[in-house]
C-alpha cells in the first residue's frame, strides 16, 4: 500500500511540475473588463553606475531612450528614477547604484522580445553593465 502511495505522489508532483513549467512558457492570459485589454507588460531596469567611470549621465540617457528604446516602442513608455541594489559575489557586497526603470506596454507583436532584448544587449555594451533586469507580466489596460 506505502508503495501505491508514493507512486501516485509522484504522479501528482510530476503532473504539478508539469504544468508549473507550461505556465511559465506561455504568458497567462487575463480576462479584462470594462474596457481594459489584456497585454503584457515590460518593466526593464538599468543601473547608472559604470565601474572606473562617472555613472550614465542624464543626457546620456536620454539620448539612450531617443535612439533606442522609442523606435522599437514608439507607442509609448514610462521611465522613472529609482534607487537599486544587488549583491555583487565577488566583493560579497551589496552595490548600491541610482537606476532608471522604463515601463513598456507591448503592443503584441511577435517581435516584442526581440526588441527588449536588443534594448538590454545594446544598453550592457555601452554602459559596461553585468546586467539589465526585466520583468514580465500580465496586465488589463486602457489608455
Amino acid at each position: 500500500m506505502r508503495i501505491l502511495a508514493e507512486a501516485v505522489a509522484a504522479v501528482v508532483l510530476a503532473v504539478l511540475l508539469s504544468g508549473t513549467a507550461q505556465a511559465q512558457a506561455q504568458p497567462e492570459v487575463l480576462e479584462c473588463r470594462s474596457g481594459h485589454k489584456a497585454r503584457q507588460v515590460a518593466e526593464l531596469t538599468f543601473g547608472r553606475r559604470i565601474v572606473g567611470h562617472i555613472a550614465v549621465s542624464e543626457t546620456q540617457w536620454l539620448q539612450f531612450i531617443d535612439n533606442e528604446i522609442t523606435p522599437r516602442f514608439p507607442e509609448g513608455l514610462t521611465a522613472y528614477d529609482a534607487a537599486g541594489q544587488w549583491w555583487d559575489p565577488a566583493s560579497k557586497k551589496i552595490v548600491r547604484e541610482t537606476s532608471k526603470v522604463v515601463l513598456i506596454v507591448l503592443p503584441g507583436n511577435a517581435e516584442d522580445l526581440t526588441r527588449l532584448n536588443e534594448i538590454v544587449e545594446i544598453y550592457k555594451r555601452r554602459f559596461k553593465q553585468q546586467s539589465v533586469g526585466i520583468i514580465l507580466r500580465p496586465a488589463c489596460v486602457s489608455f
